[in-house]
């Protein structure tokens, strides 16, 4: 079986007027200042080939892509976004793509966990094993390389729904890279607030890890201290009184929740083995869970930064100096697995 491209693209356009992704030229239009709106569908016929499709005026641009693939198990539909580094008339230089690979970056820095369930590759006369979503670097940004961020499907089952809903979650990533900026980088929610949720779920991957991947991949690594971590809680306040991953009301999400009658406590989790830099990572992140607009109201009675080894005396300094200084109920807890 060979992929249809041509037919895969145009299902997508009928489908996606229902979607967000469906207004893409109408934001282009907006994002671009075009005196008319580029057509009304994802892809056009002049960004449709054999092998692969991106959105119409893409070429510039943070493209929204599919394409065909081979793979151990056969032929796959890729779909995300992607860059593509190769000059040609329209593109005859990659310079206008360098800011936006800086903004794209910048993007994936303030929202690590946004794309967690998609995998990022490049080509350079071959393809790169996947890995998870991560900052390009600079090595990649050269003539003729193709980055991609998304996922594959078998050819024989596609999703449209799920390519469309996807799609759908990248958005505010190609608006904020094609605004220059612009763009809010954390996508913020309708104001509904903080609204605790128990509930706590085991991340795949972590009883089946090597020794190795426990003391080396700090994915894993935050994964077992969130899940050791909840489970202490539990123990000790009951599973209706904690929650893992629990959306902050202002776009973000928060490792563990407790809550205690009508307050609540919010714990970050850090993998660094220093302290100084556990508390370097967290503290704003805590403060943003806190105190940012739309979040939880009224503010966390305590805000607790999880790492590995124990606080040093200037460690315990800076904390009292916060709290003395700033009333910040910032506290510290090591955990050992």
């Amino acid at each position: 079986m060979t992929l249809n491209i041509a037919g895969v693209a145009t299902t997508l356009n009928d489908l996606a007027s229902v979607h967000p992704i469906g207004r893409l030229q109408e934001i282009r239009k907006a994002l671009k200042g075009l005196d008319r709106r580029p057509g009304d569908k994802i892809f056009s016929a002049q960004t449709i080939f054999e092998d692969w499709a991106f959105h119409h005026g893409g070429r510039t641009e943070l493209q929204f892509n599919i394409g065909r693939e081979e793979s151990d198990a056969g032929e796959v539909l890729r779909h995300g976004i992607a860059f593509s580094f190769e000059t040609n008339k329209t593109l005859p230089t990659i310079d206008v793509l360098v800011p936006k690979v800086a903004l794209f970056n910048d993007y994936l820095r303030s929202n690590p966990d946004e794309f967690g369930d998609m995998r990022m590759w490049d080509w350079y006369k071959s393809r790169s094993p996947d890995r998870l979503p991560v900052p390009i670097p600079e090595s990649l940004v050269a003539k003729g390389v193709f980055v991609f961020l998304g996922k594959c499907q078998p050819a024989e089952l596609i999703d449209y729904e799920l390519i469309l809903a996807d799609f759908d979650r990248l958005l505010p990533l190609y608006r904020y890279v094609e605004s220059g900026g612009a763009q809010e980088p954390v996508p913020l929610p309708a104001k509904t607030g903080f609204a605790f949720k128990a509930g706590c779920a085991t991340k795949l991957g972590v009883a089946a890890a090597t020794l190795a991947a426990k003391v080396l991949d700090l994915d894993l690594r935050h994964n077992l201290l969130q899940d050791e971590l909840a489970k202490r809680l539990i123990a000790e306040y009951g599973a209706e009184n904690v929650s893992t991953e629990q959306p902050s009301g202002a776009g973000t999400r928060i490792d563990v929740v407790v809550r205690q009658k009508d307050q609540y406590w919010f714990y970050e989790i850090k993998t660094a083995l220093s302290p100084r830099v556990c508390l370097r990572e967290a503290v704003g992140q805590l403060l943003e869970y806190g105190y940012w607009p739309r979040g939880q109201d009224p503010v966390a009675s305590r805000l607790v930064i999880v790492g590995e080894s124990p606080l040093d005396a200037d460690g315990v300094e800076y904390l009292h100096r916060l709290a003395n200084g700033f009333g910040l109920p910032l506290e510290y807890q090591a955990m050992t697995l």
